[in-house]
């Protein structure tokens, strides 16, 4: 009688992860989505398993963790536990048997790389074969999944799609970013999986974290504190000192994979440096490999409240010069990711989109993280909702009040509940490169006025004179003098900066005005420093009059400033009535945008995979002097390797410079193109979408 002898199991690579949606995610093992059966195929040389004379046993192992699974040869999977049938099969026409064998993993299986092994128990002997590991996501399209999303196209967006936009500048003048996420780069799937394997948690006690890894919310606090360095061996060290000389400016990073590589090769020492939209990006690259819907978020004036009072207070001079007093402070923008879960740990109603901020700002139990804090709660105002809901509602809900003082006495205070998340925005999903106003969905209208608060898109704050402790309480508020800031243009670097002030008289009587106009340089997390341009004069306004002052402040003059992308000026204005010593205060803040470079695609209807194509970036020089530095285009599922020249560009002329890639991904892919100049601390910055064809 023949021997049960097994010849090779085969894991069937490429037709599992096509059913898995994992195909194009590169690891050193299968990559598999729970919920989900894969299947194994087995080749015996002599006679096939007979079930009545022996037995097939898939021993599964993840760390301490295992769990046996007998092969059954009938019989539906439980959808709580693994198991293993073996599916029927029609004649094998060759000379050796296969039989195939379909595997399901629960949908609350832990997330983590796993090894199988096969035993075989024949009447006369046991044999195990070691088959391989497996690494094992989440799965959005299995409804038993915590992170089951209903949209297919929802589903592509936050979990598949590699490249999108971070949104910076200020809320009246969005600034969109490419940034490449490179899920599908060589490698970067094994060190995500790395970050939870490196965390406290797993160091403290791995049996527990692995247990715990089974919740999106448990994956979303670790990995939060991970992609950090402040406690733990994080990816990234934070820096907004301005002095990167011993690493890389955050602002010149393009994509995630650069980042991530760098921490793995350097045995996960930090890599130098990162800022928020930098966080954030890595962070959504990681919850993305790991099978969790993420996407990125950016807050327009976003409240750092130190204190939980709810209020930020900002401090002026009496020639409105912005003043670095206190800690708290308002972030021109902020960026965080929102991952989509379940959160059983909530009272009901609180599933989907969550808040997790890999930022060190704030520590959350004891760990620099933020999250998962679910939007509904800030919506809502629950306070009380893990995890961190008090700290998100202030930065998009904080109260400003600003007072305007001298020798350290109060001379006029007014206060803003309105520019805090002046505008909160994600990309839009779909293949159009758009931003999408996600800004009802943190905040509620209060007062007959939506917190969804645009300046005019040139236009800024307004104000009226206040006695010194009024205008916070909304009594005894004078009528007297009103005032604002708005811009004629929006700001572009090369060009001036051309503004004007309107001063309105609400009185029956002439007044003598004292006016005093500045500007100061700013970074958007932090005050200003001193001002780089000011303006003082007096004036007379009559009875019931409105006076435009136009200001405009020369590119000379703000040209040498130290900034690189995110060029921000904070503008003030304080108008002091002479005669009765009482003041009123407009400020603005606002970014100066850069100019674009532009991509071309030569037969950009017909790229095709594996087929040479041409990409052609263009940029003519705007300004009046010659301009250089390093042209680098990157492009995921394009370029294996990124391209990099040395470029001079004289005035006025124009610069064309084709760029040949070979794409090896088929799908929307994303090439961008940075300009980073030398003598002028600024990063020019153009990007393409490219959809490559099947051959």
């Amino acid at each position: 009688m023949d021997e049960l002898k097994l010849r090779n199991v085969h894991l069937q690579q490429v037709q599992n992860q096509l059913r898995h949606k994992t195909d194009g995610l590169s690891s050193s093992t299968l990559v598999l989505r729970r919920g989900q059966p894969f299947t194994i195929l087995i080749n015996y040389d002599g006679r096939p398993f007979d079930p009545l004379k022996e037995k097939l046993v898939f021993r599964i192992i993840l760390g301490p963790l295992s769990v046996e699974i007998p092969v059954s040869v009938s019989g539906n999977p439980s959808p709580s536990q693994w198991s293993a049938i073996l599916e029927r099969s029609g004649p094998d026409p060759n000379p050796g048997r296969t039989q195939t064998v379909s595997l399901f993993s629960p949908a609350s299986a832990s997330v983590g790389v796993y090894t199988l092994h096969l035993r075989v128990e024949t009447r006369g002997s046991i044999r195990t074969h070691v088959l391989g590991q497996f690494t094992l996501l989440c799965n959005p399209w299995c409804q038993a999944d915590s992170v089951f999303m209903q949209s297919e196209g929802l589903r592509n967006e936050y979990i598949r799609n590699d490249f999108g936009l971070l949104f910076k500048g200020s809320a009246g003048n969005v600034v969109s970013r490419p940034w490449s996420f490179d899920q599908y780069e060589k490698g970067i799937l094994d060190i995500c999986m790395k970050l939870l394997e490196l965390s406290p948690q797993s160091q403290a006690d791995v049996r527990k974290d692995l247990l715990n890894r089974s919740s999106p919310v448990y994956i979303g606090r670790v990995i939060s504190a991970m992609v950090n360095s402040q406690d733990d061996k994080g990816v990234l060290m934070g820096n907004w000192s301005g002095k990167y000389n011993d690493g890389v400016n955050p602002s010149t990073w393009t994509g995630s994979a650069d980042i991530l590589r760098k921490w793995a090769e350097t045995q996960f020492s930090p890599v130098k440096y990162g800022q928020c939209w930098v966080f954030a990006a890595v962070m959504c690259t990681v919850m993305r490999a790991l099978g969790i819907p993420t996407r990125v978020i950016t807050n327009f004036n976003s409240a750092h409240d130190t204190n939980a009072n709810m209020v930020i207070e900002e401090y002026f001079s009496e020639n409105g010069e912005k003043l670095s007093i206190g800690r708290d402070s308002i972030w021109n923008f902020h960026v965080w990711v929102e991952s989509w879960m379940k959160r059983p740990d909530l009272d009901g109603g609180y599933d989907g989109w969550q808040v997790l901020d890999p930022t060190p700002q704030e520590i959350s139990a004891g760990m620099y993280r933020c999250g998962p804090a679910a939007v509904k709660a800030v919506h809502e105002q629950k306070v009380n909702a893990l995890y961190d809901v008090p700290f998100v509602y202030a930065e998009v809900n904080a109260d400003v009040r600003r007072m305007i003082i001298r020798d350290g006495k109060i001379l006029s205070t007014s206060v803003d509940k309105v520019s805090v998340g002046a505008l909160i925005c994600t990309k839009r999903p779909g293949p159009a490169m758009a931003m999408q106003d996600i800004t009802s969905e943190y905040k509620t209208e209060m007062d007959g006025m939506p917190f969804m608060f645009r300046s005019d898109a040139q236009g800024g704050n307004t104000a009226r004179i206040a006695r010194s402790g009024e205008g916070d309480n909304g009594r005894g508020v004078p009528q007297g003098v009103g005032v604002s800031l708005q811009l004629l243009k929006p700001p572009v670097v090369g060009e001036n900066i051309s503004f004007i002030v309107i001063i309105t008289n609400n009185m029956a009587i002439p007044k003598l005005l004292r006016k005093h106009v500045n500007a100061q340089n700013k970074e958007y997390n932090r005050n200003p420093t001193g001002a780089f341009w000011e303006a003082h004069d007096d004036l007379k306004i009559g009875p019931n009059e409105t006076v435009t002052v136009k200001h405009e402040i020369s590119f000379n003059e703000y040209m040498l400033k130290e900034t690189m992308e995110d060029c921000l000026v904070s503008l003030a204005v304080v108008i002091e009535d002479v005669k009765s010593q009482e003041r009123v205060l407009a400020t603005k803040e606002f970014n100066i945008t850069s100019p674009a470079l532009n991509i071309q695609i030569q037969n950009e209807n017909s790229v095709i995979i594996n087929t040479q194509q041409v990409a052609t970036v263009t940029f003519t020089n705007p300004f009046n002097f010659a301009v250089s530095g390093d042209l680098i285009v990157v492009g995921s599922g394009l370029l294996e390797e990124k391209v990099q020249m040395r470029l001079t560009i004289q005035p006025r002329e124009t610069m064309r410079r084709p760029i040949r890639f070979f794409p090896w991904m088929t799908g929307d892919k994303m090439l961008h193109a940075s300009f980073k100049l030398t003598d002028q601390s600024t990063i020019l910055r153009g990007f393409k979408t490219v959809t490559v064809q099947a051959a």
